[in-house]
């Protein structure tokens, strides 16, 4: 890309983003908004939102909360007065990004370019007394001004669904489906939401900028509270990567995973809930030799504390057994390998959601999928979120991650191993009820020495501008 085209981008985009930013009226004059009331959630078995006061929940004094660990979920992005059900929604946006990385090492030095993307996009969200889900679905289609050769279409499509089955079982599924040709192009990539308190969690911290790839992952749980102060569960889940062009990732590989989980809560008080877990995974990364697989058993155990019904505070630790097996790769392997060993797994979570702002962090050490590389791995994962609703029409974002993975297997494997830095930061406005503006910018760092398609360029810096046109239609009303 010329030197002009960067400046005339960038100078666009500071341009838009002032002459729409200083005409934010003052907060003084939208703070004493009256703030939309957050809906009950079910009643029966919670499914690990705290409750919130003044709704029927709270008066019942019966019910068990589903703690992060055993949960599976991500913390909620929204403040209480932003969170809303029972609606379709329906819209289009169109972004505009400037990319100092657009194809990666697999060209053997940065290339970058502007890029411009058009996402509509459908949501239906509805609750009732015994069942919840939320469905959407959101194609997108990238066009790129210097790189042609990388225009594509894109699928982002995932729903949650709960059903209480009785007054004490419930029952839930989750599912997401991506089919992308860049990271970016995921809905609210790198930031704001990815926060989880979940012992069990698919790994997706490797990063190729610009590269067709297929992910897809879900869980379903079966819960039940037997007792006033005991409650059982299982879970499955599962994860599946795949790069349908090999030619562009360069040192990545296809990986799944499945596992799976049961636990037993106990709420030994109003705030505080213990509880055992018992973990399985059987970790699969496919090479051209054969199949890299890990096999994994812990035993954890967990605390949480809600100390308000809007704050939650989780720990968990045990020990964690693992069996690898891999095969063969001469020269860099010339013999399969085995390796059984016992580590410790760990973890700890917090979330705060407020009337006006939220926030999250995360840490884990745990054995995980590989996400791209050559083999599963041991996982150190810290996460945190911010969100702050600055006044009704006017929010900031911020987002970030570290994850170091360290490959298991034989001395030559544990080469692949490497870290991930990442951070996003963006505010946004919207205009009377339709038409959202967003500014924003993502960093990338990463060190993987043998991953060719990240090695030769390990940073990536994204500047985006996007608006979003959108309508909302209540359901049964």
């Amino acid at each position: 890309m010329k030197l002009s085209d960067q400046r005339r981008f960038r100078m666009t985009v500071a341009a838009v983003g002032l002459s729409v930013f200083v005409t934010i009226p003052l907060w003084s004059q939208t703070e004493n908004a009256p703030p939309q009331q957050p809906v009950a959630p079910l009643v029966g078995i919670d499914n690990g939102t705290p409750p919130v006061e003044g709704t029927d929940h709270d008066a019942d004094n019966n019910r068990m909360l589903v703690p992060p660990p055993v949960s599976g979920e991500t913390y909620s992005v929204l403040p209480l007065s932003q969170e809303r059900s029972n609606y379709l929604r329906y819209g289009v946006s169109f972004t505009g990004a400037y990319t100092d990385n657009a194809v990666g090492g697999a060209s053997g030095h940065p290339i970058s370019d502007i890029s411009y993307s058009v996402a509509p996009i459908v949501e239906l969200d509805e609750t009732t007394s015994r069942l919840e889900w939320l469905a959407s679905y959101a194609p997108g289609f990238t066009f790129y001004q210097r790189t042609r050769e990388l225009n594509a279409a894109d699928h982002n499509a995932s729903i949650d669904f709960r059903y209480r089955l009785s007054p004490h079982v419930s029952f839930s599924a989750q599912d997401t489906f991506q089919k992308s040709s860049s990271m970016f192009n995921q809905p609210n990539y790198g930031s704001i939401g990815s926060v989880s308190g979940g012992a069990q969690q698919p790994n997706f911290s490797v990063v190729a900028p610009i590269a067709d790839r297929l992910s897809n992952s879900g869980n379903v749980s079966l819960i039940y509270q037997f007792a006033l102060n005991s409650m059982i569960g299982i879970n499955g889940m599962f994860s599946n990567l795949n790069y349908p062009n090999p030619d562009q990732v360069p040192g990545l590989y296809d990986s799944r995973s499945q596992a799976g989980s049961a636990f037993y809560s106990r709420r030994v008080s109003k705030s505080h809930y213990l509880g055992t877990i018992y973990q399985y995974q059987r970790l699969l990364t496919s090479l051209t030799e054969g199949l890299n697989e890990t096999q994994t058993h812990a035993v954890l155990f967990f605390y949480t504390l809600y100390p308000t019904t809007r704050f939650s505070l989780s720990f968990f630790g045990g020990p964690q057994y693992s069996d690898t097996v891999q095969p063969a790769m001469p020269p860099l392997e010339p013999q399969p390998f085995e390796s059984k060993t016992w580590t410790p797994a760990m973890g700890a979570s917090l979330s705060w959601q407020g009337r006006l702002n939220t926030f999250a962090l995360s840490y884990f050490h745990i054995i995980s999928g590989g996400g791209g590389l050559i083999g599963a791995v041991r996982m150190d994962n810290a996460t945190a979120s911010f969100r702050q609703q600055i006044s009704r029409y006017f929010s900031a974002s911020l987002g970030g991650a570290y994850v170091q993975n360290n490959v298991i297997g034989s001395t030559s494997f544990g080469l692949y191993s490497g870290h991930t830095v990442s951070g996003t930061a963006s505010l946004q406005r919207e205009f009377g009820q339709h038409l959202v503006m967003q500014l924003g910018y993502t960093r990338i760092h990463q060190t993987y020495n043998n991953v060719a398609v990240i090695a030769l360029a390990p940073d990536t810096n994204r500047e985006f501008v996007s608006f979003t046109y959108q309508f909302s239609r209540p359901l049964g009303r």
